[in-house]
């Protein structure tokens, strides 16, 4: 993982576990459970972080529940 990956995938579980009132090891827990971290986040940043971190984290949240996690 380079280092603009992991900036972007830190980023991204503090963005959602701030808008769930979460913690962010809770929600990096349930990402790299799900496989959200290594199958979405990471092979699809090009296009993710150009997109806002609104939709990023619906869609996060999306893959989670099509994966049978929750958050």
């Amino acid at each position: 993982m380079s280092r603009a990956h992991a900036e972007f995938v830190i980023y991204m579980v503090n963005e959602i576990a701030n808008s769930m009132n979460r913690y962010p090891s809770h929600v990096y827990h349930v990402l790299h459970q799900t496989g959200c971290i290594q199958k979405y986040l990471i092979p699809f940043y090009d296009v993710l972080h150009t997109m806002s971190s609104e939709s990023v984290a619906e869609d996060v949240l999306e893959y989670v529940r099509a994966q049978g996690g929750s958050l």
